[in-house]
């Protein structure tokens, strides 16, 4: 069961990533990627981490976006993979960019501090 999650987690990343790329004409869709997407132990849930390039605003209007595309997104899905029942979705921001940059700023400013 645990490799069944497994590819179903590799599957929808792949055709969620397609159907935003290519399906949805949203415009207030920015430049995303879908960094992860992780199911439930019941594979009644999947929690899809997506990453957007650019400002604050531009990471809001993409969230708000993506929360009215939520069902069509859905429904694509339904049509394309063949499930008994189709994991309800929720997309969460992936923040991991911005801590990496945060954590290797602060490095920096360490070491320069500690070479004077």
């Amino acid at each position: 069961m645990k490799y069944r999650r497994f590819r179903l987690q590799d599957l929808l990343r792949e055709e969620i990533s397609s159907i935003i790329h290519r399906d949805l004409k949203d415009p207030g869709l920015g430049l995303i990627t879908i960094v992860d997407v992780r199911v439930n132990e019941d594979l009644r849930s999947a929690k899809i981490l997506y990453s957007v390039y650019g400002d604050k605003a531009e990471k809001e209007k993409t969230s708000e976006a993506l929360k009215r595309s939520k069902g069509y997104i859905k429904y694509l899905l339904g049509q394309r993979i063949k499930l008994k029942y189709m994991p309800d979705i929720l997309f969460v921001a992936d923040d991991t960019f911005e801590h990496i940059e945060k954590i290797d700023g602060i490095l920096k400013r360490v070491s320069h501090a500690s070479e004077d």
